[in-house]
């Protein structure tokens, strides 16, 4: 029976990891992998690895960051996306003492909703759902006073009306932190895995990426520097734009081809930011993606598309982030995140 599938939705399955390049959409499933559902991430430009302290949410991702600090913590984050999709995530960490070994359990989800099936004539056909769900475990242990190693395992279960696929993974990520020099490094390969069933008889990759980042935290100003560093595995991020007018030379009558310098590949796979600690209770982030902004971007109509912006509270017992991402002119990401740790709530006396 044909199916038709609604355009909102073959834009997202083209275009729902947004913190992947257009150039490696399509290349690989389960794009859900790559989006920022953190808001402190989302802030600070995508897939942050770059700061240790007792934020859960960073340890999700990349998992030489969970410590003892994150113990009886549980995170939930919301990102209401494109045309009624909802993508979320529900975390917790425990720490066990006797191995110095520190553990979290996440349930992530992309809800796309529910859609009329029809057929070629616009008989409908009843309704489908769609929706994509990452079950995760991850592990962390401290080599010494400096050095973290840890790692996630997962897996995925992905279903569009009776297209439906599965795939294990694994996250490695290792962690250099300093707090004397306010210096953190951390570098983590992501989404190592394969498919276990997929949607037709060709099986898929999975978004594998290698990042690198660095964060510096003055010791005398309220200001904590980072740089992401993403899509490692992979050099050259620039492609052919078969929108982009074509530009002829008045005097030879050629094309005049856009010049690419060493200079402007790598740019397309930095991410600065900036954190400013006004207070232990109350923070400010800001970041810049330049590969976003150079693929998404509309030339007449730029906007803020590559900015993004957030905010970090802790009220009472619970921190609250918030993170603004200007994704395209027709797309903006709004994402909430609630932590609390249970140890906070012991009985005084």
């Amino acid at each position: 029976m044909p199916l038709r599938i609604p355009f909102h939705l073959l834009l997202v399955l083209l275009l729902v990891g947004h913190e992947a390049s257009a150039q490696l959409g399509g290349q690989s499933s389960y794009r859900l992998l790559d989006i920022p559902s953190s808001a402190r991430a989302s802030a600070l430009g995508g897939n942050y690895i770059a700061v240790k302290d007792n934020d859960i949410n960073l340890g999700i991702f990349a998992p030489s960051l969970l410590n003892k600090d994150m113990a009886r913590q549980v995170a939930l984050s919301y990102l209401p996306y494109f045309e009624g999709i909802n993508i979320g995530y529900v975390s917790y960490a425990h720490h066990l003492d006797s191995s110095d070994i520190t553990l979290a359990a996440t349930v992530q989800y992309m809800d796309y909703g529910t859609f009329t099936r029809m057929d070629e004539v616009g008989t409908e056909q009843g309704q489908f759902t769609a929706g994509e769900y990452v079950f995760q475990v991850g592990a962390a242990k401290p080599i010494d006073s400096l050095f973290s190693i840890g790692a996630n395992v997962k897996f995925i279960s992905s279903a569009f009306e009776t297209y439906r696929s599965t795939a294990a993974a694994v996250d490695l990520s290792g962690t250099f932190h300093k707090p004397s020099l306010g210096l953190t490094v951390t570098g983590a390969v992501r989404n190592i895995g394969a498919q276990l069933s997929s949607y037709t008889d060709t099986r898929e990759k999975l978004p594998l990426q290698v990042q690198l980042g660095l964060a510096y935290k003055f010791r005398h100003a309220p200001f904590r520097l980072g740089l992401m560093m993403e899509q490692l595995q992979r050099w050259d991020l620039t492609y052919a734009d078969p929108n982009k007018p074509v530009q002829i030379d008045p005097t030879t009558g050629e094309t005049i081809e856009d010049k690419v310098t060493t200079v402007d590949k790598a740019l397309l796979h930095l991410v600065p930011s900036a954190e400013i600690l006004l207070s232990k209770n109350f923070m400010l982030r800001v970041a810049y993606n330049t590969r976003r902004r150079k693929e998404l971007v509309i030339a007449d109509k730029p906007g803020a598309v590559g900015l993004s912006f957030g905010v970090g509270l802790r009220v009472s017992k619970f921190h609250i982030s918030y993170g603004f991402s200007q994704l395209h002119l027709a797309g903006i990401s709004n994402t909430l995140t609630l932590a609390v740790r249970f140890a906070d709530f012991k009985k005084e006396g």
